[in-house]
């Protein structure tokens, strides 16, 4: 006897992410092409599935192939002999974001204490060209290099003792250079003015913007470290004999019961078992109505008891809880890579090696040819502005090289997608969207066509029930009949003719088989007589040599009125039809309609007969032309794929275990939060609010996050692609440099963030 496992109402887990999945702490990464390096080190790894890499985490997770052990030296080993140190991050791993700004934080007051003093003494009191200032600007300069340079130094020879360059080679040679030439001059006695204030300031400047850089995008994951802050550490257990207890909620087990009083946040997922309550969700669906509940309804970690005390057994802790998943899958996104980020990639790694041609070439220049350099420059200098190169052919040599090694760091194109997949995925999450990953915001962004299923997704999923029975005084075994095998069906119709007539109970049936997006069929046994039925869609009815002429009438009259008829079939005969009417969602025709606004292509796709699909259609604002109508679940995948062959890039939204391979094929996957387990594994977006009114707000932000990333790529190329040449003309110092490769970085940054602050009008804010 077939089984089905029933959908409680309520908000659902996010899909559950692989139990065997790796955290490794990764040490030495100070800008997103170390995040790259590490990324491609622990692919090349045998049985790696996927890497993401956390950049300001200092966290790399690790996805493996199915069957696969999961090894974790291999990929330590791996990432080390790319460069950078590399650990199983422990079970409860600490903030890293926040050390890794504390880091720069220290790094930032160490220049500061080292480069304002030099600041003072050539810019307000004029010492810079005095001899006793020299020896106290190498002082300090020598400080800052040792002890704020130290990380840049450290990260450039890591990569350099393989071959390899990131900013921080950039950075720890334009700094070197400038500091270099000043310690020769001062102790050669050839005098002049020296540039220990630019190469303090290189470093300073450049550990500010990354502390700036990570102060805001530690900021910017507030909803997650929101999340991360909700389920309450303390529970009340209520032992055998009635008593309650307070206790650790890491302690509990599954099957425990736990007193929730109002006002109480819950600590676990469970079930009531005990009184009835309202329970604010927002933080998981975005609702802000609270939810009621009673007996045998699910509650979850972190949502608020608002009324009633309950009693609650205790079904899932720690990480498998919704919340868990849901922290877990946002973090997944936020680290995760989208495709058009290989562009950034591509660049930055060839960028560093032409930057370090570019600087030696215009060093020999000014070092070399300085008639020609300054004749250059004079002639830019008509068009730009008025700027003073440095004094002698050997110091502009030097400092000019360092400046555009400096302004050419390619920090600002590395960040353009990360951060802009961190506050996209952010943004989607304060607004009852979980995002798969960085790559389904990027796919969502070029959809151009949305197919929607019909049942559960743009109806209600709750159908009233008409019947007819035949003949009519052979109601009592074929509702029997019928209620019994609807009762082995996971389909929403059969789940309307399974409750109607309010049946707690039902027959036994033998060897059920469901016939996905057709029927049931069974064998019932009905006062100790075995009775074979069959349950399903008038087609399947007709195919299975049903005669269904006795009921036409009925059938034409139910279907005109955009009704789902099935039909019931007892020992070969039609016994019994019902029109099930399931109505729209309240906000369905005007979801479609701002998804038509947005230029989007929109199709309906059901299994229910022609005239019930174009009743739906015509009600929401679909056109005739694009309503799928009698396609069975495994041909849903294939009208996608004819879409798609068409040119369209579709997103499939869908609820049922039977949407499954369409959201496989389709280009992005849609589930709202009552699908099915195997629904929300395939989809790449998750609805946690239940309704649909989150499908345009979804795709508006996608659109809207692939924007941003394109916008920073642009001003990030176009930043260096100016800047390389201005300072190796000499119209850009050192210093100059340094804050302007800091401020593209915050520019970047905050275009970025400008996705967080995004306000959806159809979705449900707390």
């Amino acid at each position: 006897m077939a089984t089905i496992k029933q959908e409680q109402p309520g908000p659902p887990p996010a899909p559950n992410l692989r139990a065997a999945d790796t955290r490794l702490l990764v040490k030495g990464m100070t800008c997103s092409n170390c995040a790259r390096h590490v990324g491609e080190a622990a692919r090349s790894v045998a049985g790696v599935r996927s890497a993401s890499v956390d950049l300001e985490g200092g966290l790399a997770t690790i996805q493996w192939q199915p069957g696969v052990a999961g090894d974790s030296a291999p990929v330590i080993s791996a990432i080390e002999q790319a460069g950078y140190e590399a650990a199983k991050a422990p079970e409860a791993a600490g903030d890293q974001g926040e050390q890794r700004l504390a880091g720069w934080k220290l790094n930032l007051w160490i220049g500061l204490l080292g480069t304002l003093p030099l600041m003072l003494g050539e810019w307000v009191f004029g010492w810079g060209m005095a001899r006793w200032f020299h020896w106290v600007a190498f002082g300090l300069a020598t400080v800052v290099q040792v002890f704020g340079g130290a990380g840049f130094y450290q990260g450039a020879w890591r990569q350099l003792k393989r071959g390899q360059s990131n900013m921080d080679t950039l950075v720890a040679l334009g700094s070197t250079t400038a500091y270099g030439y000043s310690v020769w001059a001062i102790l050669s006695g050839r005098g002049g003015h020296l540039f220990f204030l630019e190469a303090a300031a290189i470093i300073t400047l450049i550990s500010m913007g990354h502390w700036l850089e990570a102060r805001v995008t530690v900021g910017a994951s507030g909803a997650l470290r929101k999340l991360l802050d909700l389920a309450p550490p303390r529970a009340r257990k209520l032992g055998p004999d009635g008593r309650e207890s307070e206790i650790s909620a890491q302690e509990l087990v599954p099957g425990d019961l736990v007193v929730i009083r109002p006002g109480d946040r819950v600590p676990i997922d469970g079930e009531i078992t005990e009184g009835a309550t309202a329970v604010d969700e927002s933080m998981l669906t975005g609702e802000s109505v609270p939810a009621d509940k009673a007996t045998r309804a699910p509650v979850f970690t972190g949502t608020v008891n608002l009324s009633g005390r309950v009693v609650v057994r205790v079904t899932a802790i720690g990480d498998q809880t919704a919340l868990a998943r849901i922290i877990e899958a946002v973090q997944r996104a936020q680290s995760s890579r989208a495709d058009i980020q290989r562009l950034g990639d591509r660049v930055s790694s060839v960028f560093v090696p032409v930057v370090v041609v570019i600087a030696v070439a215009a060093g020999l220049w000014w070092g070399m040819a300085p008639e020609s350099a300054a004749r250059a420059h004079e002639v830019a200098a008509r068009f730009l502005w008025p700027a003073h190169p440095p004094l002698g052919d050997l110091a502009a040599a030097f400092i000019i090289a360092s400046s555009v090694l400096i302004v050419s760091c390619p920090c600002a194109m590395g960040l353009a997608t990360p951060v802009a997949i961190m506050a996209g995925a952010n943004a989607a999450a304060q607004n009852g969207i979980l995002v798969r990953d960085g790559v389904a915001l990027e796919k969502a962004g070029v959809i151009n066509a949305v197919c929607f299923d019909k049942t559960g997704t743009l109806t209600t999923g709750k159908p009233a029930v008409e019947v007819i029975w035949l003949p009519p005084d052979g109601s009592e075994n074929a509702a029997e009949v019928a209620a019994a095998l609807a009762n082995h069906s996971s389909h929403p119709v059969s789940g309307a003719i399974a409750r109607h007539g309010g049946r707690e109970t039902w027959l036994p049936v033998r060897n059920s088989e469901e016939v996905h997006g057709a029927g049931v069929r069974g064998t019932v046994l009905w006062q100790g007589k075995p009775m074979v039925g069959l349950l399903g869609s008038t087609n399947w009815l007709l195919g299975s040599k049903i005669d269904l002429q006795a009921g036409r009438e009925f059938i034409d009259h139910w279907a005109s009125q955009g009704a789902t008829v099935t039909g019931l079939a007892v020992e070969g005969r039609l016994a019994a039809l019902f029109a099930i009417r399931d109505a729209l969602k309240p906000g369905a025709a005007q979801v479609v309609h701002e998804l038509r606004s947005q230029g989007l292509e929109i199709f309906l796709v059901t299994g229910d007969n022609r005239a019930t699909a174009a009743a739906i259609a015509a009600q929401v604002g679909i056109t005739a032309g694009n309503v799928a109508a009698e396609v069975r679940p495994e041909k849903k995948a294939e009208l996608v794929k004819r879409l798609q062959q068409e040119g369209r890039r579709v997103a499939f939204v869908g609820d049922g275990i039977n949407d499954a391979p369409a959201f496989r094929q389709a280009d992005l996957g849609i589930a709202v939060s009552r699908a099915s387990d195997i629904a929300r594994e395939a989809a790449d977006i998750i609805l946690l609010n239940s309704e649909i009114e989150a499908v345009p707000a979804s795709i508006d932000l996608a659109r809207a996050t692939l924007r941003t990333i394109k916008q920073n790529l642009f001003w990030a190329f176009v930043y260096n692609a100016a800047g390389i040449p201005l300072a190796a003309l000499g119209f850009m110092s050192p210093i100059l440099c340094a804050a302007a490769m800091g401020f593209s970085d915050l520019m970047v940054i905050g275009n970025a963030l400008r996705l967080r602050r995004r306000r959806f009008l159809n979705v449900p804010h707390r």
